[in-house]
């Protein structure tokens, strides 16, 4: 017990620092401040004053003012993959993805409790199952194309810039993760840094989501480096033409098909009456395609796909769109999935396997995937195009 005065208002310290550290806890009286002090286990460091919490800011102590140049790099992100096609690790996963509240927007502690008690306790195996039917030797094809994209985007950079531009990888979810990626540019004197969310058509759950954990790592940061962020690139002429491209090489290998499918990945229909654009921006992608290839655009559709959960999602879908084409004398498909930068379980196991099976179960005779972008050279050129537009060199 230590008296030290009589004090106007109790306050509270709790100091998490470490794997071992202490709850310190003072508490009012009327001439007296009692401390109590407790061993706890945690990874970071909060103080709370009045039940207000206080952030201890990370700074950079070792900055030299005499030193080399800060550069400018670049992050490039993506939704991210488990580290292995394993139950636990899918579990692990899932709970991180399912629990941002940008992916679900529903109270939280009715979805806390859906979530840990019903979903993670299903859906880590089976989706496990389904991640070992696209897993290759290098590993998970989200991850492997992606980090092929970082090489190539940051291959060109340098050549026209001359010199290093880093350019690094970060998950939304999994590893690498967008702060060890922040750490990492941060180590190479970036103090310039354009984030470049891998998502053509912005929508509050992908690129929404990256801004979140961008800010959330720089909201813990004392010195705040200059930001650049690309909220999508839809629009971008390099972009379309680099679809183009493979639409082009598709047709001259195996012909115009009855119908080119344009696949997006859906989301609840609430969110566009909410007011996320993310489904004008997927038809005005699908239109740019139209016209810069001078098709009929009654020969192209956009669907959706990746529905979840029983509430209605943007339409059509994709699965009851190739499932009725055969009996409307539609049996030759290409199906491409423009909203994807990378090749993976969506677009492998999901579109060429299982609609391709929908579709020939039901009567259709071809079935064409055209795959993603992925490291394309063209595509490569687009993203650096995009990217290059918005360093501070």
């Amino acid at each position: 017990m230590l008296c030290i005065g009589q004090l106007i208002k109790p306050f509270y310290l709790i100091n998490l620092y470490g794997f071992m550290s202490r709850i310190i806890v003072l508490a009012n009286s009327i001439n007296h401040l009692y401390i109590v002090e407790r061993n706890i286990s945690a990874q970071a460091k909060l103080v709370i004053l009045n039940g207000v919490p206080f952030m201890q800011y990370q700074g950079q102590t070792d900055y030299d003012h005499k030193g080399p140049s800060p550069k400018s790099g670049v992050l490039l992100c993506n939704l991210g993959t488990p580290d292995a096609p394993q139950t636990p690790e899918l579990r692990r996963y899932l709970k991180q993805f399912l629990s941002d509240p940008r992916v679900v927007e529903i109270p939280r502690l009715l979805w806390w409790l859906i979530l840990n008690l019903v979903i993670l306790r299903i859906r880590p195996s089976r989706s496990a199952k389904l991640y070992r039917s696209v897993w290759t030797d290098q590993g998970s094809p989200l991850l492997v194309n992606s980090q092929a994209q970082v090489d190539g985007v940051r291959k060109i950079l340098e050549e026209k810039h001359q010199g290093q531009v880093p350019v690094v990888l970060g998950m939304r979810y999994g590893n690498p993760s967008i702060k060890s990626a922040i750490d990492k540019l941060t180590a190479m004197n970036v103090r310039n840094i354009t984030v470049l969310p891998l998502y053509p058509q912005y929508s509050g759950a992908t690129t929404g989501s990256t801004f979140d954990a961008v800010a959330d790592v720089f909201k813990k940061t004392r010195w705040v480096p200059q930001l650049q962020f690309i909220g999508g690139y839809h629009q971008s002429e390099t972009f379309i033409n680099a679809l183009c491209t493979s639409i082009e090489r598709h047709f001259r290998a195996h012909g115009k098909p009855d119908k080119l499918i344009m696949s997006y990945h859906g989301t609840p229909q609430r969110y566009l009456k909410k007011g996320d654009p993310y489904h004008c921006f997927c038809h005005q992608t699908t239109r740019l395609v139209v016209e810069a290839m001078d098709l009929d655009p009654a020969t192209v559709m956009t669907t959706f796909q990746s529905r979840f959960g029983r509430e209605p999602w943007l339409q059509p879908y994709t699965d009851e769109t190739l499932e009725n084409m055969p009996s409307q004398d539609i049996k030759h498909v290409a199906i491409m999935c423009p909203g994807f930068s990378s090749d993976c379980l969506e677009t492998i196991e999901e579109i060429n396997m299982e609609a391709r099976e929908t579709f020939l179960h039901a009567g259709g005779d071809q079935f064409h995937y055209i795959p993603c972008l992925n490291d394309d050279p063209e595509h490569i050129l687009a993203l650096a195009d995009i990217v290059d537009k918005h360093l501070c060199l």
